[in-house]
């Protein structure tokens, strides 16, 4: 079994080397138990212009696989940085049987190969289609609590969703997170990569929402693969930031990649398109009137 795993990193070399590390330890694991039906990596990683020399610190790992750098110039940020290093795998599609996508602030734990393809089989046995499949990972400090994997809608219209909780047995969702996430070959020749229409956030999650459009299921694993931490601020963090900016600030803000209206736009716009008016209208007053915003945000929260 052949597996392209895509990274993309820019100035956290020790995050980077750690994950890699995790990787190579996972695939030992999986080896030494499945000496007659073992998995050889390719990992494509793309360097979007790090200056703390993570690409060659790469590079210097003792590693049992091929590692392949592809350069960036500091501007592709996480979107854009997956889909360069996704289509430099697409050069040798044929080789795959899946892409492994990974976030650089990942530990993989030595059960990942197990569970991700046991998710795999089960996918086949019982929708009798290959699929998507999402690594649930915990937070570093707490075992018990989980940062990513996935998510089902409670609510389209209102956007409202339920991050899942493992359970023993692959779950169906919606929206996933792509801190782990095994894509099998089929799926590329049937929705293809990430859309380049994003170019930091929503990518991960549009790509679900794709796929089940198309009826490709997609799935979380039975129990934590992964641990990483969530290092997004909640919506009290946020409003606190907002509120003490001044307008040009909060322009600018609203620009970066990091924090794109337009990128969370593009998304409403392919997914929840009945949201748009609204979503629109409440991304202007987040900028222009912040303290209106929230206050009607609160309400509708509470409500």
């Amino acid at each position: 079994m052949k597996i392209a795993v895509l990274l993309t990193c820019f100035n956290r070399k020790d995050k980077t080397v750690g994950c890699l590390k995790s990787l190579s330890v996972a695939l030992d694991a999986y080896n030494a138990k499945n000496e007659t039906n073992t998995i050889d990596i390719s990992v494509f990683l793309t360097d979007d212009g790090c200056t703390d020399g993570t690409g060659e610190a790469v590079m210097n790992l003792p590693h049992k696989f091929e590692i392949h750098i592809i350069k960036g110039d500091g501007n592709l940020f996480w979107a854009g940085g997956m889909r360069a290093a996704w289509n430099e795998a697409l050069k040798r599609h044929k080789e795959w049987d899946f892409y492994l996508l990974l976030n650089d602030d990942t530990d993989i734990l030595e059960n990942a190969f197990d569970e991700l393809l046991k998710t795999h089989h089960f996918c086949v046995e019982k929708y009798g289609c290959n699929g998507i499949y999402s690594g649930v990972t915990c937070s570093k400090s707490d075992d018990s609590v989980v940062s990513y994997g996935g998510s089902v809608y409670t609510s389209r219209f209102l956007s409202k969703i339920r991050i899942l909780q493992p359970n023993g047995q692959p779950q169906m969702i919606d929206l996933t997170n792509a801190n782990i996430l095994l894509v099998h070959r089929d799926v590329v020749d049937k929705i293809g990569i990430f859309r380049d229409i994003y170019r930091h956030a929503n990518a991960d999650g549009d790509y679900s929402l794709k796929a089940r459009r198309k009826n490709i299921p997609v799935l979380i694993t039975s129990c934590f693969i992964g641990r990483c931490d969530y290092d997004h601020d909640n919506d009290e963090e946020e409003m606190k930031r907002v509120l003490t900016m001044t307008l040009r600030e909060r322009i600018a803000y609203f620009k970066k990649p990091t924090r794109s209206n337009r990128d969370y736009l593009k998304f409403i716009f392919r997914n929840e398109i009945m949201r748009l008016p609204m979503v629109a209208v409440g991304r202007f007053m987040n900028v222009y009137f912040p303290a209106i915003y929230y206050k009607l945000k609160t309400k509708v929260n509470s409500d």
